[in-house]
């Protein structure tokens, strides 16, 4: 089968020659570069710790690529490096790329559970936009948006507004006695879910705002810097191949995938799944620990292929990764809905609609799977 690969989307190194550990330090160094200049933009933007801003999306967006792509060659290719100052930058790389990932992975699981309620619901307005919400002592004051809500209810019509040409609110659909239920109950999970998970946001993005400001941070920064001009190698790395490491990374992903349950994830349904998943037990639910290590074995292998053949990505390992990217996205969702069940004192109906959204979220985490499976065999078959 032939290669299909992306336009570029980073600086191609200009290397020519055998791939030692020079074409490694090529890498780090535009690496380091991307990361920063997306610095300089944040800064340039006004978004310093001082003043209160959030960071520039595209400005975040690119030091945590930049910061992830240094720590992942950092990890597949250690044996060339100055062991030290390795093993100090890659808990340091982690901690920017994790805390700067952190309120943007609120938002999106959020705005991902809304939509899936108003879907499930079959509502015409994503639940968790309407006013205040009678209920049980957990459900009564909690349909008050914040700014975040507010941005998204400017996107989406509210509760009961009127369809376009219309005298009066919108119809609801006819509903069944479960559809009913879930019905009622979706507009106080959406806006217990807004609550938890803006309350989340605002604490991640409090969070980002000192890191960025800290002394932690600026140590990073600065050895990025001192990266982006020398590239600590050991004294063999320029005479070392750098493609028996790149294999070894290749080898552990496909170890991994081997160990991983694909026959379960070609079947529609897998009640063992479900039935973790609203136990009063909070532990992260056990079938997901192999497939996300499998996601970020499969990143540092997409990264060592960056390094060995400039940023040229095959298109089948992009649709495994986006699989994977999405399991992971639903397994986070179908644990806030998990969590949010199991707050106290919540109408019945709210806790409904939220193990209704919960099983919605696992069968998602199924069907990444099982695209994840597709293109897997198409990648072995290509490669083979």
């Amino acid at each position: 089968m032939a290669q299909q690969h992306l336009e570029p989307t980073e600086p191609v190194s200009s290397h020519i020659g055998p791939m030692t550990g020079e074409a490694l330090a090529g890498y780090l160094r535009a690496q380091a570069t991307e990361f920063l200049r997306a610095l300089r933009l944040h800064r340039e933007s006004g978004a310093a710790a001082g003043n209160g801003a959030a960071p520039p999306v595209d400005a975040a967006r690119a030091l945590r690529r930049s910061a992830r792509r240094i720590s992942g060659s950092l990890h597949t290719f250690r044996p060339l490096l100055e062991t030290d100052w390795s093993e100090r930058m890659r808990p340091e790389l982690a901690w920017v790329s994790g805390t700067l990932a952190s309120e943007h992975a609120c938002e999106a699981r959020l705005e991902r559970l809304l939509l899936a309620l108003h879907r499930l619901s079959g509502a015409t307005v994503l639940p968790g936009q309407t006013g205040g919400v009678a209920g049980g002592h957990a459900d009564a004051g909690i349909g008050h948006p914040d700014v975040a809500a507010g941005h998204r209810a400017a996107r989406a019509p509210r509760v009961g507004a009127a369809a376009p040409g219309s005298a009066g609110p919108a119809p609801h659909p006819a509903a069944t006695p479960d559809r009913g239920n879930l019905t009622v109950g979706a507009a106080k999970a959406g806006a217990l879910l807004d609550r938890q998970l803006t309350l989340a946001r605002t604490r991640a993005h409090s969070t980002a705002l000192q890191a960025l400001g800290s002394s932690r941070f600026h140590a990073v920064a600065d050895n990025i810097a001192v990266l982006a001009s020398e590239v600590p190698l050991t004294p063999a790395a320029p005479s070392t191949d750098l493609r028996p490491l790149a294999l070894a990374a290749k080898d552990r992903l496909k170890d991994a995938v081997a160990a991983l349950p694909l026959v379960t994830a070609g079947h529609p349904y897998n009640a063992e799944a479900l039935v973790h998943g609203l136990s009063p037990d909070p532990a992260p639910h056990p079938q997901d620990a192999p497939w996300h290590q499998v996601r970020l074995l499969l990143r540092l292998h997409r990264y060592a292929r960056e390094v060995l053949r400039g940023d040229l990505t095959d298109v089948r390992l992009l649709a495994a990764g986006e699989a994977l990217d999405r399991h992971r996205d639903a397994s986070e969702a179908a644990a806030a809905a998990a969590q949010a069940a199991r707050t106290p004192r919540i109408a019945p109906a709210t806790a409904y609609a939220l193990g209704v959204l919960h099983a919605d979220q696992r069968h998602e985490v199924e069907a990444a799977r099982f695209a994840f499976e597709r293109s897997w065999q198409m990648e072995t078959v290509s490669t083979s």
